[in-house]
Order: structure tokens, then sequence, then C-alpha cells
């Protein structure tokens, strides 16, 4: 199987530092403000946001595939609720929201694969500790 690479550099404080994520083809800036305020920037949670959509959409297309079935489109975003907890920041909740074009995909069909794919695609795996909620519409 394939192997990932990413990394990232911080200088300075948590407060007034700054940093840049790199992996692939893109490279940005992170901060206290992009993270935990409003601020120019990317930040962790939101790069966990892409990576849990995509990988949904993927697993979800490659579900559905195998009900011998070619989805047109599976769009999905995700938001990352970044909490506090007696340690310290803590994602808490994920919530996925996908719509999905398929001709003769029934809807419950639909909602079986939507559920397995939230449940088994690895990056939902990754993020086993953080409840993940799904709603899932067939256009």
């Amino acid at each position: 199987m394939a192997i990932r690479t990413a990394n990232a550099k911080w200088n300075g404080t948590l407060k007034e530092g700054n940093g840049k994520m790199n992996f692939s083809n893109y490279s940005g800036p992170y901060t206290f403000k992009s993270r935990f305020e409003e601020g120019d920037g990317t930040n962790p949670e939101e790069l966990a946001g892409a990576a849990i959509a995509g990988c949904y959409s993927m697993f979800l297309a490659a579900l559905i595939s195998g009900e011998n079935l070619t989805p047109e489109r599976v769009e999905t975003s995700a938001k990352v609720y970044l909490e506090r907890d007696d340690v310290g920041p803590v994602i808490t909740t994920i919530e996925l929201n996908t719509q999905v074009k398929c001709e003769g995909l029934s809807h419950d069909k639909f909602d079986e694969l939507a559920a397995a794919a939230k449940e088994k695609c690895p990056i939902s795996r990754l993020y086993a500790s953080a409840e993940k909620k799904l709603e899932a519409k067939l256009i």
C-alpha cells in the first residue's frame, strides 16, 4: 500500500509564532489565529476535514461501484469541531454532509452504503475517537 508524507514547521511561541504545512502540491501557512480564532492561513482541523471528506467520498463511490452502479457525483463537506477537555484542545465531532447522484441506486441501498462508508473509510477509522455525524442525500 501507499506511504504518504507531509511536514510542518513552526517558528516561535504559540500565540506569536507561525508555521507552514507542506504536502504534495500544497504549501500553506498557519498561525494561532488561523487555528483558534479567525485569521489568514489554514489549520490542522481544516486539513483533517478535507482528509475525511475526500476519503469518505472515494470510499462511498467504491461501495456504490461494488453494486455495479456508476456514481455520477459524490460531494462531501466536513465540519470539524475543535473543543477543549481536561487535557486540552480535542476534536470532538465531525459532521459529514454528502450528496450523491447515481442513477439506479435505491434510497435504502444508499442509506446502507453511506453509513458503511462513514464507519469504514480509512480516515474515519483514524478519527475513531471523534463522534461522526452524517447527513446523506441521494439526489
